[in-house]
């Protein structure tokens, strides 16, 4: 359910109010930082999750574990909005309007996403350099960087924005010569 239509149409108004409760707040990049954390941390702990989705489990449990994983400095606004999707029966939905959460910030930020997919792992200068190149190719004020590693591709890099793809590895210029050699035959 997580990537359905039905799960799109109920994240989407829940992120926009929860958006529009940051900008009233000027909180967007305190929310913003939270959810990612919050995001990790579902991503990493498939038991929470779990327990987070399950219906049997009391929403005053549930509600409880919210509470000490925002932890006692945790932004009171957000985790009034966390005790709301409990009780809304929409805590299901967490992963989903957190990720919708971050688009729209980054819409409101002129971010744009940037996955980086290399041989080996990246340098902090080298992260540097993939976002000035990539704020040049597109505009944006900043850039939100997601670092992979893969061994496939030999050498180089790949980096795709959005659904344009600058491939730059030895894979792809191999790929390339060979596709080019069988034209020329």
């Amino acid at each position: 359910m997580k990537g359905s239509l039905y799960s799109s149409k109920i994240s989407e108004p829940y992120a926009q109010a929860l958006m529009g409760l940051a900008q009233q707040q000027n909180l967007t990049g305190v929310f913003g930082d939270d959810l990612r954390s919050l995001l990790t941390l579902l991503k990493d702990s498939p038991d929470l999750s779990a327990m987070l989705s399950s219906p049997v489990v009391k929403d005053e449990d549930k509600k409880s574990v919210l509470r000490s994983v925002m932890g006692e400095g945790g932004n009171g606004y957000l985790i009034n909005f966390l005790m709301l999707l409990v009780d809304k029966r929409r805590i299901i939905f967490l992963e989903a309007i957190c990720e919708q959460y971050l688009v729209l910030l980054r819409q409101f930020t002129n971010t744009v996403l940037a996955e980086v997919t290399s041989a080996l792992k990246l340098t902090d200068t080298q992260k540097d350099q993939v976002k000035e190149k990539v704020k040049q190719l597109t505009g944006a004020q900043s850039v939100e960087l997601v670092a992979r590693i893969d061994g496939d591709i030999l050498g180089g890099i790949v980096i795709k924005v959005g659904s344009q793809v600058f491939d730059s590895s030895l894979r792809g210029q191999l790929r390339r010569v060979g596709l080019s050699l069988g034209a020329s035959l």
